[in-house]
């Protein structure tokens, strides 16, 4: 496999594992990986726009959307249309979204105890920094960050 891309194959596996952990752990909430990080960003700053949401966590339009319509459907955020821009659409946490955050950073923190399980606070010091700079190599001029697909 070294010859084809060591990294790139491992990187593959890497974040189909971590999904799948994550699946396993968000479903006792009613989540599915990626909802979270909207919540999350909620969280940290409510009432914000889809595009504002989007750009803020490198997500493309539609993928926001889709997924903001099921964490809507789950009555955990609402959108509504943004009072100084027609095009735009606010969204905001629920009570029972708000009521939600305890658990999900409960399950978050499982998750990095689980990927990091046996790691020393070197180790994952230097794993953090290999991991962003394999993004930075990663985006560096591609279009639109590496957010999209070109």
């Amino acid at each position: 496999m070294e010859q084809y891309g060591e990294i790139s194959h491992m990187a593959i596996r890497l974040a189909r594992a971590h999904r799948v952990a994550a699946t396993h752990l968000l479903n006792r909430v009613g989540l599915f990986p990626g909802q979270e990080l909207l919540l999350m960003r909620l969280w940290d700053h409510d009432h914000q726009t889809q595009r504002d949401l989007a750009t803020a966590l490198k997500l493309d339009a539609s993928t926001v959307t889709r997924t903001l319509q099921r964490l809507e459907h789950q009555g955990l955020i609402t959108r509504s249309p943004s009072p100084t821009d027609g095009r735009s659409m606010i969204v905001s946490l629920t009570p029972q979204g708000i009521q939600l955050r305890p658990q999900v950073e409960q399950l978050w923190a499982e998750l990095e105890a689980i990927t990091t399980a046996g790691l020393s606070d070197r180790q994952h010091g230097d794993a953090v920094r290999l991991l962003r700079r394999l993004e930075r190599n990663l985006t560096l001029g591609l279009p639109n960050g590496g957010t999209e697909p070109a």
